[in-house]
């Protein structure tokens, strides 16, 4: 091994006929005048890649690559290696081979590295080569992760040490390096690095469950001492600017901070329970809503309806679906694309999630008198052109948002039902005259959130019979499905991300007469799907046909047997 790291990468690379000696020394030039590493010179000119030095030092010096997204961590290794080292020498432990440990390098050719993580750990070094950013990205996974375990004994440890003692408000929301504050900071960091959208610290009899949710999924992540509530809720309270003192009622905060590079938004939510109290945390990624209506994951003939719907003058716009379907992100990105010098839009929603340049948004305040219903009526006095309401929750919103339809304003506002047709008739069994909701609606837009399969590990499989009739496809022919099997690149789930899908429902004049004849949500869907509308399920068929979701997903949007 010696010999191998005596090997310098200019003659590695000129060996495996990947750079020729006059680029060599243009590039040993620039690197004296630069100050950097000779690789950073090569790739940043556009004479190697870096898969190109990785594959050479692979065939030259026996040094094999490995794909970092495609292993599953020792957490002992981990452990034993100090995450400055990792910084300062872009490498990773990842586990154990006899009395050897085994590391990741961006650059293995540097001998400095392995000495210092053979002295750190007092074992031998087995060297691997990973693309640097790969190494980046599972530093920060690991390290936060570590932290936070590392964060919550020392908690456990000072609570356990102060059992007795009176917890001092200033001394925690002061002291920087305050087991408590620390817990924290590392818990929103990784929380962030690791794609969740919600925190839940979930107080039991003995301990304290914390949990991420992520793609729409809880993930247990660690566990603490029941000991530590009090402390670690307390912080949460003073960050989010809640009474430490009250812990009968719920009560509702928010925290702004900044993760990386990331502005992050965080809303609190805090519930009494049996225990003691529960805390969730939705994380809001204010870059998450500047996507685009063309990056949603609407088809091309759905983004047609969608463009036809949201340019009629007037009229109602609902988005419908669930809690965490991201109805949030489709009104936002409509909002964004209506925006304009021309047009005067004001927003009433609880909470404001994303504040939009040269948009008038109104925060609800039940407790100052500020409803939906309060805020919309004074919202129509401002001259409004669009109008959006955060949730249509009642007969006195709907009947407003109704007549400020009517009345010349596009009205956009979400809706809790299932599927897009049943929509009209929810509004009719709030109290609203059918004609109203005929007259009124211009279009509908169902959505789901479905995981997609993560791209590293997606593997075909060959369906069985019961797969293809979902499908109807003959028992004899054959069929191809994906899933994931499951990597370090997707924390071994198989997915990574969330892809919506959508049901778009135009209001016809058959739609209007219908609603005026009968309630029924069956005879709309039936009228619907004549002219033209892709239901919630064969729009997810598509995409468990094409590989970007499974059919586990389908069942999350709907009854397979329904099929």
């Amino acid at each position: 091994m010696a010999i191998v790291q005596k090997k310098r990468l200019g003659d590695i690379l000129i060996m495996a006929e990947k750079i020729t000696p006059f680029q060599l020394q243009s590039a040993l030039k620039t690197q004296k005048i630069l100050g950097k590493k000779l690789g950073e010179v090569l790739i940043e000119s556009g004479i190697v890649s870096e898969e190109d030095i990785i594959d050479a030092i692979e065939a030259q010096t026996g040094i094999k690559k490995i794909d970092l997204n495609n292993i599953v961590f020792d957490k002992r290794a981990i452990k034993i290696v100090p995450q400055n080292l990792c910084n300062k020498y872009n490498l990773i432990a990842f586990g154990f081979e006899e009395d050897k440990i085994m590391v990741a390098l961006g650059d293995p050719l540097n001998i400095f590295a392995i000495d210092d993580i053979s002295i750190s750990t007092g074992l031998s070094v087995k060297t691997f080569i990973a693309p640097k950013n790969d190494i980046d990205k599972f530093v920060k996974i690991n390290y936060s992760s570590e932290e936070v375990n590392k964060a919550a004994e020392e908690l456990l440890k000072e609570t356990l040490e102060a059992k007795n003692i009176a917890l001092d408000v200033e001394e925690i929301d002061d002291v920087k390096n305050a087991p408590v504050v620390k817990m924290i900071e590392y818990l929103f960091r990784n929380s962030v690095e690791m794609r969740a959208s919600d925190i839940h610290i979930e107080p039991y009899e003995k301990e304290i469950r914390i949990r991420y949710r992520i793609d729409g999924e809880l993930t247990t992540v660690n566990t603490l001492g029941i000991e530590s509530l009090a402390p670690l809720i307390t912080r949460i309270k003073i960050l989010a600017n809640l009474n430490i003192a009250e812990k009968r009622v719920p009560q509702d905060g928010r925290i702004i901070t900044r993760v990386g590079n990331t502005d992050v938004d965080l809303r609190v939510s805090v519930l009494p329970i049996v225990n003691g109290e529960k805390v969730v945390i939705r994380i809001l990624n204010r870059d998450s809503y500047k996507v685009g209506k063309e990056r949603l994951g609407l088809s091309k003939e759905n983004l047609r309806k969608l463009n036809n719907i949201i340019s009629s003058p007037h009229g109602i716009v609902l988005v419908t679906g669930p809690t965490g379907s991201g109805k949030s992100t489709t009104l936002y990105t409509i909002l964004s694309e209506l925006n304009s010098n021309n047009v005067n839009i004001v927003t009433i929603e609880d909470p404001v999630e994303y504040t939009l340049n040269g948009i008038n948004q109104v925060n609800v305040n039940t407790k100052a008198g500020l409803t939906f219903a309060s805020g919309l009526r004074s919202i129509l006095r401002q001259d409004p052109d669009i109008v959006m309401i955060g949730e249509i929750r009642d007969e006195e919103t709907a009947q407003i948002a109704i007549k400020a339809a009517i009345t010349g304003h596009l009205v956009l506002s979400t809706l809790h039902t299932n599927d897009a047709p049943s929509s009209m008739t929810r509004l009719v069994d709030m109290g609203v005259e059918p004609y109203l909701v005929a007259t009124s609606i211009s279009g509908i837009i169902a959505q789901r959130l479905v995981k997609k399969i993560c791209n590293n590990c997606k593997e075909e499989y060959i369906a069985s019979d019961y797969e293809k009739s979902i499908f109807n496809v003959d028992s004899k022919e054959v069929l191809k499905l994906y899933h994931g099997k499951g990597c370090g690149h997707c924390n071994n789930t198989g997915y990574n991300g969330r892809i919506g899908v959508y049901e778009i429902m135009e209001i016809t004049r058959e739609h209007r007469d219908a609603i005026n004849k009968t309630r029924d949500s069956n005879v709309l869907m039936d009228i619907s799907i004549k002219h033209g509308m892709t239901t919630l399920a064969e729009e997810c068929k598509k995409l468990v046909l094409n590989g970007t979701t499974t059919i586990q997903e389908l069942a999350t949007i709907t009854l397979l047997r329904d099929i």
